[in-house]
């Protein structure tokens, strides 16, 4: 049976994370005082101290994810795991590819922080803060996630900007807009919306 680590996206950070693994182990704090260098930032107190709407910023989530990512590894590493043998495959959903790739040794932790930055402040520049929403639905086909953003785009841009498989869609867009299209596709089911653990508005139906 072949084993594969893989990488979280944004949307899991959180206020708090990774201190308890800087706490108990240098290899850790190893790779938070690192990204903190690369950066010229001292990204491991926001993350560690908040608050939580910097955390959330694109520019600091990304590279603070992938900080905790690289964290766990380098403990791992030290105690005995070594990826090349023990791992057949490493992947990422959206920012943890670049986490895999730090992981696997295609990037340097110092390049990968480097390159999360950039990423982040071109797609933070592309939306100015509060002004787009994204959501998850969960248990409508296609075709009417497809229908309710097209009705909801009276309020602006929606579009499905991504599927993460097992019934969970995701559309993003300009707040309102995916607001009325979260409501919309409430309208089709008999349950009330139910938030998942996210970052990011959330609809079960």
């Amino acid at each position: 049976m072949s084993i594969a680590f893989t990488f979280p996206g944004q949307g899991s950070q959180a206020v708090g994370m990774g201190k308890e693994l800087a706490d108990a182990y240098p290899e850790a704090r190893a790779v938070f005082q690192e990204v903190d260098d690369a950066l010229g930032q001292k990204l491991s107190d926001i993350m560690w101290n908040g608050p939580e709407e910097t955390l959330t910023l694109t520019a600091n989530a990304q590279p603070a994810l992938m900080a905790v990512s690289i964290a766990v590894m380098r403990v791992l590493e030290a105690r005995g795991l070594k990826l090349a043998e023990k791992v057949a495959y490493v992947a990422g959903h959206s920012l943890g590819e670049y986490s895999a790739l730090c992981a696997a040794g295609t990037f340097s932790l110092s390049d990968t922080a480097k390159l999360l930055r950039i990423r982040g402040d071109a797609m933070q520049s592309a939306v100015p803060v509060g002004q787009g929403g994204m959501a998850a639905i969960i248990g409508l086909e296609h075709g009417d996630v497809e229908a309710v953003c097209a009705e909801a785009k009276s309020e602006g841009v929606c579009q499905i900007a991504n599927d993460n498989g097992g019934g969970q869609l995701v559309i993003s867009g300009s707040k309102a807009a995916v607001e009325k299209a979260a409501a919309l596709a409430t309208e089709k089911a008999p349950s009330a919306p139910s938030f998942l653990p996210s970052r990011h508005p959330s609809i079960r139906i």
